[in-house]
């Protein structure tokens, strides 16, 4: 078996391209070019500025009115032009606990939009580790094919021989040849899937052209077996648990800020104005000034504060089911994910014996129908077998390095 092995490995080995890619050097490109990570990272910047406007709620505001006026008909000895220029600086004293509010709830939001963020790269750099992973399957799926048709192209070439030497039966040779024709049409489909994961594997990295892909890592390559996380462990390095945690804050906050709009609020200003006077007779202008403290005081509004109070708690409560069902989830993704690694990683043992024991059934069987000592049948079923086994092997391989990825994934590991 192992001459079939090492076979296998040359032709994908030895493949033309011209671009050889590490997964960690995949990962990078893939997440550079996600448009999910870049809108994520938009939406960073959009919470962080948001933080900075609800900020400015505390500081002093200054504004100016100003107009000016041009009337078409003569008033007496009065001009007819005017204007007035009112600056004003006003400052919040109390906006029932609003303001710091808004303000606390924004700073969740951006938080939030951190760990949402971290969650988009996790997923991220799933999907490259499948992609990758795929092509590196698809590949040895075909040379395995490939290698499968060039073993039923050597026996049809020794029935056929034998046939026309008047050894062998034409009803040998036409199995031979239907198997060879089956084993092609299976040859065309394996191609296809690797052009369908090459697809993949260059839209993900953001490559438009073509282009050929030698891995430096294979499915073949020794992956170890991550270690076990605990679910304590896992709440705490999973972002989207951490993101619930701070849209939970930020509801609470929320009800806070519902509550504020019903408080009373008490401002002050101080403004000045400078004008012409009524009427403009002389152009001459006038400084005046003031200052204003005001409050305003709700009374009645026929229960909307307290249904107001209750919709926003409604948000929170939500948030909060939210969370706990989170948790949950996760806690199930953890178990149902070590089942799939262990799983995947005994199958992949026992189908790496099977194909031991498949390749030496199949070298025997090959020799011994040479001899005369086997029927083309017997050999038939022996190659038979051993793509099957060996397909299982593959496709076994595979699943324990997605399994890998997708623990890794699942309890935040990268």
């Amino acid at each position: 078996m192992k001459k079939y092995t090492l076979l296998l490995l040359s032709a994908v080995l030895c493949s033309p391209a011209w671009s050889q890619m590490t997964l960690q050097a995949y990962r990078d490109s893939v997440y550079v070019a996600s448009t999910e990570v870049a809108n994520s990272i938009i939406t960073i910047e959009q919470s962080a500025s948001t933080v900075k406007k609800e900020y400015t709620a505390f500081l002093p505001e200054l504004s100016a009115d100003g107009s000016f006026t041009k009337s078409f008909r003569r008033d007496g000895d009065g001009k007819l032009w005017g204007f007035s220029l009112t600056p004003t600086l006003s400052q919040t004293i109390y906006a029932g606990g609003g303001v710091r509010a808004s303000w606390r709830r924004a700073k969740s939001d951006y938080e939030a939009s951190l760990e949402d963020a971290e969650t988009i790269r996790l997923n991220t750099l799933y999907e490259a580790d499948y992609a990758y992973w795929q092509v590196s399957a698809t590949q040895l799926y075909k040379a395995a094919t490939d290698h499968y048709v060039d073993i039923i192209r050597s026996l049809y070439k020794v029935v056929q021989d034998r046939y026309e030497e008047g050894y062998v039966a034409k009803g040998d040779l036409l199995q031979v040849e239907a198997r060879l024709s089956e084993a092609e049409y299976s040859q065309i489909v394996t191609q296809m899937g690797y052009e369908k994961a090459k697809h993949l594997f260059n839209n993900l990295g953001g490559w438009h052209e073509p282009m050929a892909v030698e891995l430096a890592e294979s499915i073949t390559d020794t992956i170890p077996m991550p270690q076990r996380v605990s679910f304590t462990d896992i709440v705490e390095r999973r972002p989207d648990i951490r993101a619930m945690a701070w849209k939970i804050k930020s509801a609470e906050y929320g009800v806070d800020v519902v509550r504020a709009s019903f408080r009373p609020n008490l401002y002050a200003s101080i403004g000045g104005s400078w004008q012409t006077f009524s009427p403009n007779i002389k152009g001459r202008t006038y400084l005046d000034a003031a200052i204003v403290v005001g409050i305003s005081i709700p009374i009645l509004h026929w229960g909307e504060r307290r249904h107001s109070v209750a919709a926003a708690k409604c948000d929170a409560r939500v948030a909060y089911n939210l969370w706990e069902q989170l948790r949950d989830d996760v806690e199930q993704q953890e178990a149902d994910g070590w089942s799939a690694l262990v799983s995947s990683y005994s199958q992949m043992q026992s189908s790496l014996r099977n194909l031991d024991i498949a390749g030496e059934n199949l070298s025997i069987s090959t020799y011994s129908y040479q001899e005369g000592q086997a029927t083309i049948l017997e050999v038939l079923q022996a190659q038979i077998s051993w793509i099957q086994i060996y397909t299982n092997a593959i496709t076994a391989r595979f699943n324990y390095a997605v399994a890998v990825s997708e623990y890794k994934h699942l309890t935040a590991t990268d």
